[in-house]
């Protein structure tokens, strides 16, 4: 089918023929776990991107980016866990079926915007694995750095709208998202569920758009779901099936991947997906990131300096964020920029000036309005996901 076939991978060159730069500068910043697979490497649609994987496509933003409220498109990091389907706007469907609907729907892209109100929300998608590269001792997966997340507007029609045009029924129990995007040879077609409270939630879109343009090819074009407040595994990207379920859904990216120790990180929100083991990785955990200036940048003693980061959460919104400068031993207020919404990253800045040559190490923790904050010690699991560990960063003073 014409939404199945796929751009080109091969080293150097795109569809159509046209030449990637390759290995275009060397990543400076990048944490010491993720130093290997870190060069910067231009795909089309992007700006150089810090590369984690060519095929399929794996690519994170840099740091520095995250100075901005919201994260270009451009600049938007890139998670596939396979090529990347070309798919024409004219010849895209979406189609919604299943036990849980009483009327099967297939709509066009125009259907849509026509017969439903359309919406937007400013969301964080960060990858399940943002910071895997951090953890010691390493675990498998790609070994991302700080990057793989990104904050955007998106802007679609709502899931709930969409569903509810097709009829759901009393035992509609998971909504299961499927894209254009076909499986590799060495890995399952990539379909996951989402339970009925969350495909319901209004801010739970069908998104068009990202930052008042279509998405980008590398980002889910022409259509993708957007999940607020869990993490970007449940994004499906090129979305072109709903299947409405009556019992849980037991594909490989379900059953067997996504998923950590049952209790672990608290209750998933996800009943049918759990078992007595483990439950599937759901909602973000509140976090932090210093922006600027760079770990390791020189400042002077006396002198006055900005600390400017960000924080974020799984969609309670930030109340709060604590810098030290003496190990923890005491925290002080930071100031928080513009409140762009409950599921937005929010900007934070410290100034202080540094009394002493030497290294000067910086924390930084965030608060959560429902009450949580930043882990002081990582929370090792198999697969490397919710690294939210308070952040550590030293600068050298002179």
């Amino acid at each position: 089918m014409d939404r199945r076939r796929f751009l080109l991978n091969s080293t150097g060159t795109i569809a159509g023929g046209l030449l990637i730069p390759r290995l275009v500068a060397a990543e400076e910043t990048l944490p010491a776990g993720a130093v290997s697979s870190g060069i910067l490497d231009a795909i089309p649609g992007k700006r150089p991107l810090i590369k984690r994987s060519y095929r399929p496509p794996n690519y994170e933003t840099p740091v520095s980016v995250f100075r901005e409220e919201y994260t270009p498109n451009d600049a938007f990091y890139v998670r596939w866990h396979s090529g990347l389907p070309e798919v024409s706007l004219a010849d895209w469907r979406l189609r919604i079926a299943g036990p849980g609907v009483q009327r099967p729907r297939e709509f066009t892209h125009d259907d849509l915007t026509r017969r439903f109100k359309m919406a937007q929300v400013a969301a964080v998608n960060q990858c399940s694995g943002n910071r895997r590269g951090l953890f010691s001792p390493h675990v498998p997966g790609v070994q991302w750095g700080y990057g793989a997340m990104g904050n955007a507007i998106w802007r679609g029609v709502r899931l709930k709208d969409v569903l509810e045009d097709a009829g759901l029924t009393g035992n509609a129990l998971e909504v299961v998202g499927n894209g254009a995007d076909a499986p590799m040879l060495t890995s399952p077609d990539f379909a996951k569920s989402l339970p009925m409270w969350k495909a319901l939630d209004p801010d739970t879109l069908i998104a068009f758009e990202m930052n008042d343009a279509p998405l980008p090819v590398s980002n889910g074009f022409p259509a993708r779901l957007v999940v607020p407040g869990w993490t970007a595994t449940y994004w499906i990207k090129a979305l072109a099936d709903l299947q409405v379920t009556d019992k849980a859904f037991d594909g490989f990216w379900m059953k067997t991947a996504y998923r950590v120790p049952k209790g672990m990180f608290g209750v998933s929100g996800f009943e049918s997906q759990d078992t007595e083991q483990n439950s599937p990785i759901t909602s973000i955990k509140v976090n932090s990131l210093v922006v600027s200036p760079d770990p390791g940048a020189p400042l002077a003693v006396g002198r006055r300096t900005e600390v400017m980061g960000i924080a974020w959460d799984g969609g309670s919104g930030i109340s709060g964020v604590e810098v030290s400068l003496d190990g923890g031993a005491k925290w002080r207020a930071a100031k928080l920029g513009r409140d762009l919404g409950r599921y937005s990253w929010r900007q934070w800045r410290y100034a202080f000036k540094p009394r002493a040559s030497g290294v000067q190490t910086v924390m930084v923790r965030a608060f959560a309005r429902d009450g949580s904050t930043q882990v002081d010690k990582l929370v090792h699991n198999p697969a490397g996901y919710h690294h939210n560990v308070v952040q550590k960063v030293d600068f050298h003073v002179a």
